[in-house]
C-alpha cells in the first residue's frame, strides 16, 4: 500500500497530537532509568520480605523444638499451659479485669493532673515561690527513687494501721492512692521537661501582647508543652496499665488477684499464664497507638508543621 506525502503529513500531524494528549492527561511521564530505579526497589524490597519471613520461621522452628524437646517439658506444659485449668480461670480474670481498667481510667486522669500541678510548682519563678519548688522537687525526687511496691505496702497496709477516723481502708482505693503518687512524680518531670523545652522567646511574646504571665503559661507555653510530651506521657500510662495488677498485694480482686485464688486452689499455674495474656492483649493496644502518634510528630516536625 502506498502513503502519499499528504497522508503521510497527516497521520504524522495525528500521532503528535496523541502524544501530547497522553502526556497532557498524565501529566509528568517518568523517565526509563527512574522506572528501572523503582523496579530496582520493589524487587528489593520483595527479597528482604522474604528473607524476613523465612528467617523468622527458621528461629519459630528453632525455639519450639528446644522448648518441646526439653526434658521438663511435659511437666511444665501440664503445670502452666492446661487447658482445663485456662477455661475455668478466663472468665473469673475477664471479671477482675474489669478493675483494672477502672484504676487505669481514674488513676490515669489523678496523674494527669497532680504531675500538671506539680511541674507547674516546679517551673514557677521568683524568690517567693521557691519554698513551692522546693517541696515539688523533694515530692518528685522521693517518689521516683521509692520503689513502687514498697509504696503500695506502705500506704495499703500502713495507713489502716493507724486507725485514723474518716480515712478509707479499702485497699482498691488506697492502691489507687499509691498508684497515683508514685506515678504523678514520673509525669511531673515529663510534663516539666515539655515545659522548659519551649523557647524563652514565646512568653516573651506572650508578654508584649499585654497577657500576664499566668495566661502566658496557660495559653501559650502549656499547650506546646503538652503536644510534644504526648508520646512518653502514653507510655507512661501503658506502664500504669500494667502496675495496676500490683493492687492484689492488699486484697483487692482483680484480674492478678482472681488468678492467684485458682493458683492457690489448684496449685497449677496456668491461670497466670491467662492473666499474664490478657494485660498483653490489653496493652498492645495502646503501645501500638502511642508508635503512631510519635511517628506522626516526627513527619510533622520533619515536614515543618506545628507540634
Amino acid at each position: 500500500m502506498t502513503v502519499t506525502k499528504g497522508e503521510s503529513g497527516r497521520e504524522g500531524a495525528h500521532d503528535k497530537g496523541h502524544l501530547s494528549d497522553d502526556r497532557a492527561g498524565d501529566g509528568y511521564v517518568p523517565s526509563r532509568r527512574r522506572l528501572d530505579r523503582e523496579r530496582h526497589k520493589r524487587a528489593r524490597a520483595r527479597r528482604a520480605t522474604a528473607v524476613a519471613a523465612l528467617s523468622t520461621l527458621v528461629t519459630a522452628a528453632v525455639l519450639y523444638l528446644v522448648v518441646v524437646k526439653a526434658p521438663g517439658w511435659p511437666r511444665t506444659r501440664e503445670t502452666f499451659f492446661n487447658g482445663q485449668y485456662a477455661r475455668e480461670a478466663f472468665p473469673k480474670i475477664l471479671e477482675g479485669l474489669w478493675l483494672n481498667v477502672r484504676l487505669l481510667l481514674v488513676c490515669g486522669a489523678a496523674v494527669l493532673v497532680l504531675g500538671m500541678l506539680i511541674a507547674v510548682a516546679r517551673t514557677l519563678r521568683g524568690p517567693v515561690f521557691f519554698p513551692l519548688r522546693v517541696l515539688a522537687a523533694a515530692y518528685t525526687d522521693f517518689f521516683r527513687g521509692l520503689p513502687l511496691i514498697i509504696n503500695l505496702m506502705i500506704v495499703v497496709l500502713g495507713v489502716p494501721a493507724l486507725r485514723l477516723q474518716g480515712v478509707t481502708v479499702d485497699p482498691v482505693l488506697l492502691g489507687g492512692t499509691a498508684l497515683t503518687l508514685t506515678y504523678s512524680a514520673y509525669v511531673a518531670e515529663v510534663f516539666r521537661a515539655g515545659i522548659e523545652s519551649v523557647h524563652p522567646s514565646q512568653r516573651a511574646a506572650a508578654r508584649s501582647l499585654g497577657l500576664t504571665n499566668r495566661q502566658a503559661l496557660r495559653h501559650v507555653v502549656l499547650p506546646q508543652a503538652v503536644r510534644r510530651q504526648v508520646p512518653p506521657l502514653l507510655n507512661d500510662l501503658v506502664s500504669l496499665q500494667k502496675d495496676t495488677g500490683l493492687v492484689s498485694i492488699g486484697g483487692a480482686v482483680d484480674a492478678v488477684r482472681a488468678a492467684d485464688i485458682i493458683v492457690g486452689r489448684s496449685l497449677n499455674y496456668t491461670p497466670y499464664i491467662v492473666a499474664g495474656l490478657v494485660f498483653v492483649a490489653l496493652t498492645i493496644p495502646m503501645t501500638r497507638f502511642t508508635d503512631w502518634v510519635t511517628a506522626r510528630m516526627d513527619r510533622q516536625r520533619t515536614q515543618g508543621g506545628t507540634i
